[in-house]
């Protein structure tokens, strides 16, 4: 092998090794999945997957819940987000600040039953959206339902503003607030306040080993959930 060749080998090899580490950085996890039960998916395009305890999650990612089915993911900052049956959720933007907080998190919950629980990253990294709401947070544990026509959004624990796509924002201040949004056709919608919710996630919490449990992202994996509570924090 001569001089030359040598030369353009070593350049080729550069090349595969800055596509390589692009692609990783690209493909980087933002969080894990630490329960799942039955059937919970990864939809990218047109192609889907199985999603097991322990597996990575990735940007741009849609996770879907079949029926009878459910999971908890952790993200990078601490944040535990849970599913309940018949749930889609797409992280549609994380930029780090850090190895361990996001200077910008979104999560749009296109429909289900959520669970919400803030972890690390300052309060205004977080946008929460639903195809009728916009929802943010302030050192908060949500139950948020997105179905058909109607988001409700329960407080459970700190403060929430909940806002139409029209800017109608009522404030989530006390334990059991709820903000029911509902459509009423051509593009319209209601926002109403209520102490006494219609709906919450604890109904939801049996339906996993785990589902409500709140853990640390370096914990994440199997086997690392001891207790077993079903609505604990």
């Amino acid at each position: 092998m001569n001089w030359r060749h040598t030369v353009f080998l070593l350049l080729i090899l550069s090349a595969a090794a800055g596509l390589s580490a692009g692609s990783a950085q690209a493909q980087a996890r933002v969080g894990e999945a630490v329960v799942v039960q039955n059937e919970v998916l990864r939809i990218a395009g047109s192609a889907s997957s199985r999603i097991n305890v322990g597996d990575g999650l990735l940007r741009d990612e849609v996770v879907r819940t079949g029926l009878d089915s459910a999971t908890r993911l952790v993200m990078a900052d601490n944040t535990n987000l849970s599913l309940g049956p018949n749930a889609s959720i797409k992280l549609d933007r994380t930029v780090f600040n850090d190895e361990h907080t996001y200077r910008d998190i979104a999560v749009r919950l296109t429909s289900g039953a959520f669970r919400f629980v803030t972890g690390d990253s300052a309060k205004t990294a977080y946008k929460i959206t639903t195809p009728l709401a916009t929802i943010g947070v302030r050192g908060t544990i949500l139950d948020i339902l997105s179905q058909r026509g109607q988001t409700i959004v329960v407080l459970q624990e700190g403060a929430s503003t909940v806002c139409t796509l029209g800017f109608q924002c009522i404030q989530l201040t006390q334990p059991g607030d709820t903000a029911i949004i509902t459509s009423t056709g051509n593009g319209k919608t209601t926002i109403q306040k209520s102490t006494n919710s219609p709906w919450t996630f604890a109904a939801t919490c049996s339906a996993a080993a785990g589902l409500c449990t709140v853990t640390q992202f370096a914990d994440a994996g199997p086997g690392n959930d001891p207790t077993g509570m079903l609505c604990g924090r």
